[in-house]
């Protein structure tokens, strides 16, 4: 079972949306066999994903989603072992206003988009990454067999 907090700072996502971005990371939980876990998602504008993509990663630009992961070990940390408290994996923060640009620009459905970004930045709090083209195929090729598992393809315009 994962837990998931919803913040949605754009006050724009009605209560079908949210569920939907629920199904959809509970079903990339299963599907990786996470459990008795904690994820944040939180929705934002393209302003305020670019105040946080320039703090945190330097660059001066909106982007559509960015993980925080709170399992990473940082230099000179130790792992907690044995903790009875669920798993916080991390923060996923997604930017409605390149949700919508995004869809419009691969011809498919608003939730479409947020649910592969969704499960993008999942996959980012798990550990996969695409700073290779070895990895980017396999985190890819990872969240279309999440989505085609739950019947979302890209041809899809009805969200589900």
């Amino acid at each position: 079972m994962i837990a998931i907090d919803f913040m949605d700072e754009t006050e724009s996502l009605d209560q079908k949306e949210l569920d939907f971005v629920k199904k959809i990371l509970e079903h990339a939980a299963k599907q990786e066999k996470v459990t008795d876990s904690e994820v944040s998602v939180t929705f934002v504008t393209n302003e305020m994903i670019r105040d946080i993509n320039r703090e945190y990663r330097g660059k001066d630009q909106p982007t559509d989603v960015i993980s925080f992961a709170m399992e990473e070990m940082g230099e000179g940390e130790t792992a907690i072992i044995g903790s009875q408290e669920p798993r916080m994996l991390g923060d996923i923060i997604i930017s409605l206003d390149r949700t919508k640009e995004q869809a419009e620009d691969f011809g498919h459905s608003f939730e479409r988009e947020l649910g592969f970004l969704a499960i993008h930045g999942f996959l980012h709090l798990l550990g996969y990454d695409h700073m290779t083209e070895e990895d980017e195929k396999k985190m890819f090729s990872r969240q279309e067999e999440i989505l085609v598992s739950l019947g979302i393809r890209r041809d899809n315009h009805d969200g589900a």
